[in-house]
């Protein structure tokens, strides 16, 4: 079995990160003795050997469920979000001279994944949405949120959907988070559901680590970010709009 937590397994969080999943096996009675940080994740996800994960709503709900086992989800704290749930800031350069999301018809967006909610997913909705008529020029896929925040700083991007934690540690530890502002962000959506695979019974895993968070450091979880650990029905993320997975 294995192990992994990452979505914000950044520098900045991996040691918290190890020290939250030690108290989670801790807890649990069993598992890896560390987080797995060289996965495919979209294949890992899928993987019966998988103990514990954390995937992003849009695959869950389009890829994953029925498949795994939902645990439960982070709640972040954030801002205008319920408990659990989500935005996403649209990020453009802070010298960047447009001030409204309908001055960007035809600019350059850069998305971490086409199976991104926070990425994709929400700023597609977005549009749809408020009916903002604009198209992207082009859309560059990045790999991670990070790679997509910093090709807006240097100007290989105009524009980003970036999760409103994220947004939060680029503020908080980068000086890509400084070159950027938000003219704008998406409604909220449920967040981040940390799963299991599906012979894995999720009720004495979400126990374990209920008592793991419990017991972490507030330094620790204030550098993860994670206020408590909630549970959305499943059939809220299965309520979102999917996005059409070409440009």
């Amino acid at each position: 079995m294995f192990a992994s937590l990452p979505m914000y397994d950044r520098a900045t969080t991996a040691d918290a990160n190890d020290r939250f999943w030690a108290l989670i096996r801790e807890e649990y009675g069993s598992g890896p003795d560390r987080l797995s940080r060289d996965l495919d994740l979209h294949s890992s996800w899928e993987s019966p050997d998988m103990l514990l994960s954390q995937t992003c709503g849009l695959p869950f709900r389009t890829v994953l469920h029925g498949k795994v086992n939902y645990v439960c989800t982070p709640d972040y704290g954030l801002r205008g979000c319920a408990p659990g749930y989500y935005r996403s800031m649209i990020a453009v350069r802070h010298d960047d001279p447009r001030r409204k999301l309908a001055e960007f018809d035809g600019a350059t967006l850069a998305r971490n994944d086409v199976l991104s909610q926070s990425g994709w997913g929400s700023i597609w909705n977005h549009l749809a949405e408020t009916g903002a008529d604009i198209r992207f020029g082009r859309i560059v896929d990045t790999g991670a949120h990070a790679v997509s925040a910093e090709a807006v700083a240097i100007g290989e991007a105009d524009i980003a959907a970036l999760d409103a934690a994220t947004w939060i540690l680029l503020k908080r530890e980068s000086d890509i988070g400084r070159r950027l502002r938000a003219i704008g962000h998406t409604r909220p959506t449920p967040g981040l559901p940390y799963i299991t695979a599906k012979t894995v019974d999720p009720e004495p895993l979400f126990a374990a680590m209920q008592r793991a968070l419990a017991r972490l450091s507030q330094r620790d979880r204030a550098r993860l970010l994670i206020k408590r650990l909630v549970r959305i029905q499943e059939a809220d993320y299965l309520l979102e709009p999917n996005p059409p997975r070409e440009n």
